[in-house]
C-alpha cells in the first residue's frame, strides 16, 4: 500500500510539519483534516488586534486552498475527527473514514474556563475563529474584565488599554506573571499597568457573572462587583487530548510522546500544544518549529530525537517590552537586578554562581541574545 500521512489539525505546528515534509519529499501523500477553515494566520497577532483596530479576517495570511495547492496535499476543512481505529489504522469523521500509515495529532489546546455561575458569558480568545465570533461585542465594549495575569492575559490587557478600553485584570496570584517570574521583577510591569490606568484585582478571583440590562455584573471574591461589557478568560490552556484518550493512547496533561514524538502507538505521533514531552507541555512557537523539523524526518523513515534548547520568551507588551529565558521560577536562585529609567536587567544565579535565568525589559532586551548563549542548556 502506498505510504500516506494524515495530519489532524491546521494550526502553526501542522503547517510547519507539512512544509518540512515537502522539503524532504515532494510526493508522499499527505491529508490534512481541519475542524476550522484551515486558513493561515499568525496566532501571536491576536494580542494586538484591538490597538490596531483589526477584524478577524484581517489576520488571514493565506487561505487553506492555496496552502493545499502549494504543498500538494488533500485538504478537508470544517471536518471534525470523531474516532481513531488503531487496529484498522483508520480515522472517522462522522460517516467518512480515512486510512493512514502514519497519523499525526496536532489538535492544539483549548482555553480554560472557570467553573462559575454565568460562565456562558465569558469569551475565550485562543483562535481567529473565537475572535471572529466575539469581535463585534469586544470592539463595542467600553469596560472589559480580563481573567488571568499570565502571558496572554497581560498582553491582552495592555492592548485593550492601548485601544482606550477600561480594563480590569483579575488573578489569584499576588503579582503579574507569577508562573514565570518572581514578584520583585514583574513589579515593573505592574507599575506600568498602573500608570496606564489598568485596574488590577490581584489575590482575587471571579465568583459569578450576572447578565443585566446594563451589561455584565462581574462579582469578585473580595466583594467587588464590576459592570462590564465583556469578560475574557486567559487563565490557561488545556491540551486537546480527548481524541487520543478515546483511542487508548497514553495521556496525562497532554498526549504523551517520546523523543521521536511518537505516542504509545508507534504509528501515531503528536506535535505542538497537545503534546507532552519529558513531563512538559510547551505552547510556544519554537518547540513546535523544532518538533516539526524532527517529526518530518521521522515520518519519512528517520529516527531523530527532538532536542529542545533554552528558549527566549517575548512578552508582547509593547509599552514595556519584556524578554525572559531559563529557569526563572527556581527558588534557589540569587537575583542580581540592575534598574534604570531605560529598563531593567535581572540575572538569576544558582548557589555555584552559574547563570540560570534572566529577565530583561525595555532597552535592556538588547542584551537578551548574548545572555541566552551563556545559559547552561
Amino acid at each position: 500500500m502506498e505510504q500516506n500521512i494524515i495530519i489532524i489539525g491546521s494550526g502553526f505546528a501542522a503547517r510547519q510539519l507539512v512544509k518540512n515534509i515537502r522539503r524532504i519529499d515532494k510526493r508522499v501523500a499527505i491529508t490534512l483534516i481541519a475542524a476550522d477553515s484551515g486558513d493561515e494566520y499568525n496566532k501571536p497577532d491576536l494580542s494586538h488586534v484591538f490597538s490596531l483596530r483589526q477584524k478577524a479576517d484581517d489576520l488571514t495570511r493565506q487561505d487553506a486552498q492555496q496552502f493545499a495547492q502549494e504543498n500538494s496535499l488533500s485538504l478537508h476543512t470544517h471536518t471534525r475527527v470523531t474516532a481513531i481505529d488503531r487496529q484498522r489504522k483508520q480515522i472517522f469523521c462522522g460517516e467518512q473514514r480515512f486510512n493512514y500509515q502514519k497519523l499525526v495529532l496536532a489538535t492544539g489546546a483549548q482555553a480554560i474556563l472557570p467553573s462559575v455561575s454565568g460562565k456562558e458569558w465569558i469569551f475565550t480568545f485562543n483562535s481567529q475563529a473565537e475572535y471572529r465570533q466575539h469581535q463585534d461585542v469586544l470592539h463595542l465594549a467600553q469596560r472589559i474584565v480580563v481573567l488571568g495575569g499570565g502571558l496572554i492575559g497581560t498582553e491582552l490587557a495592555m492592548d485593550l488599554s492601548r485601544a482606550s478600553k477600561q480594563v480590569t485584570l483579575v488573578d489569584r496570584a499576588h503579582s503579574l506573571l507569577a508562573a514565570v517570574m518572581p514578584a520583585k521583577i514583574s513589579s515593573r510591569l505592574q507599575h506600568k499597568f498602573s500608570q496606564m490606568g489598568v485596574e488590577m484585582a490581584l489575590n482575587n478571583e471571579l465568583i459569578r457573572i450576572d447578565k443585566t440590562a446594563k451589561g455584565l455584573d462581574v462579582s469578585l471574591k473580595n466583594g467587588l462587583t464590576i459592570n462590564a461589557g465583556a469578560v475574557i478568560a486567559a487563565i490557561g490552556l488545556k491540551p486537546e487530548t480527548s481524541l487520543a484518550a478515546d483511542a487508548g493512547l497514553n495521556t496525562q496533561r497532554g498526549i504523551l510522546v517520546n523523543g521521536q514524538l511518537q505516542t504509545s502507538d508507534p504509528d501515531i505521533y503528536a506535535l505542538g500544544d497537545c503534546a507532552e514531552i519529558e513531563g512538559k507541555v510547551q505552547p510556544f512557537l519554537q518547540p513546535a518549529q523544532l518538533g516539526a523539523m524532527t517529526l518530518a524526518k521521522n515520518l519519512l523513515g528517520g529516527t531523530g530525537t527532538l532536542r529542545l534548547s533554552v528558549m527566549l520568551v517575548k512578552v508582547k507588551t509593547p509599552d514595556l517590552p519584556l524578554f525572559f529565558a531559563g529557569e526563572t521560577r527556581r527558588t534557589d536562585l540569587s537575583w542580581e537586578i540592575t534598574m534604570s529609567s531605560k529598563g531593567m536587567m535581572a540575572q538569576g544565579h544558582d548557589p555555584q554562581g552559574q547563570l540560570c535565568a534572566f529577565i530583561a525589559t525595555e532597552e535592556s532586551t538588547s542584551q537578551a541574545f548574548t545572555l541566552l548563549r551563556k545559559l547552561p542548556y
